[in-house]
């Protein structure tokens, strides 16, 4: 049976066709706090449905002049609740490189961070120079290990770090002693949350700290602020504003060539398609920065 396709009827393309392609990766191992992530893929995908095909800022239908495939779910702790975060990396990895190889520009959809973690190892292996992994997250991500697992999501960004590339967090306002003295150590360009706010201009600094051509963008949606983003399993006060955000995404497309993005752990309410539908509006946003700043 063909996926639910991202936009819905008016995303009228095949695969072969498709410059851009959502994977859903709807894996939830090591969430720590409220659950729900595994369904946050098919929920964004849900919600999808309900916008509107014309961005007013980009001036155009993204979905008919990018081609835009949603393709199966993968690493899926809903039809596999055994499976390991460890099976879920490889998984992902093997998909992901299937995918460049077939020349698509990947939005992954999760599902928990630690699955960022596969996505990117699929790129470090394929890509012949170093990239940035910009994070847009309230947490550092940065433990070695955390429950007894060094693939938890608290530590996925380790993980980043491990495989040698830089990384540059923003919207940090949470960590733990051992992430504060790591980056310190590794001198890592945090852009903190609270300097977000006191800074008019730190989206100029943030640009300045990238050093490599390339970048991938790695979205915790905790990294928007939770009075319109309350479905995410930790939240902290104090995150992006939704045109802030945007604004941050439009000069890094414009400046650097992205490689490919993700967007990590949605845990949809009960009670509300807020979190969704914005989610959903954030991953039709990356498709069409890229769409009409990074063409190739």
């Amino acid at each position: 049976m063909s996926p639910k396709q991202f936009i819905g009827s008016e995303a009228q393309t095949t695969y072969q066709e498709s410059k851009i392609v959502i994977l859903p990766i709807p894996f939830e191992k090591t969430t720590t706090y409220r659950q729900g992530c595994q369904n946050g893929a098919a929920a964004i995908i849900e919600a999808s449905d309900q916008l509107e095909a014309y961005d007013i800022e980009l001036e155009t239908e993204i979905c008919q002049e990018a081609g835009i495939y949603t393709l199966n779910a993968i690493a899926s702790t809903i039809d596999n609740p055994s499976l390991t975060p460890e099976e879920m990396m490889s998984i992902t990895t093997a998909r992901v490189l299937e995918l460049i190889g077939d020349g698509k520009f990947v939005i992954a959809l999760g599902g928990e961070h630690s699955i960022t973690a596969g996505v990117v190892t699929a790129y470090q292996q394929i890509l012949n120079e170093p990239f940035t992994v910009i994070q847009i997250d309230a947490h550092g991500d940065m433990r070695h290990s955390y429950e007894g697992s060094i693939y938890n999501h608290a530590c996925v960004m380790r993980r980043v770090l491990d495989l040698g590339l830089p990384t540059l967090p923003v919207g940090i306002r949470a960590i733990c002693l051992e992430e504060a003295k790591l980056i310190k150590a590794k001198q890592i360009p945090v852009i903190w949350a609270k300097d977000i706010y006191q800074n008019n201009n730190w989206i100029e600094k943030a640009i300045a700290q990238i050093t490599t051509d390339r970048v991938f963008i790695t979205i915790d949606l905790d990294g928007l602020d939770p009075s319109f983003m309350p479905g995410v399993g930790t939240p902290e006060p104090g995150g992006l504003n939704w045109y802030e955000l945007n604004q941050f995404l439009q000069k890094i497309f414009q400046k650097h060539q992205v490689v490919g993005c993700d967007i990590m752990e949605l845990a949809p309410t009960s009670d509300s398609v807020v979190s969704e539908f914005i989610a959903a509006k954030l991953v039709y946003k990356l498709a069409g920065y890229h769409h009409q700043l990074n063409p190739n």
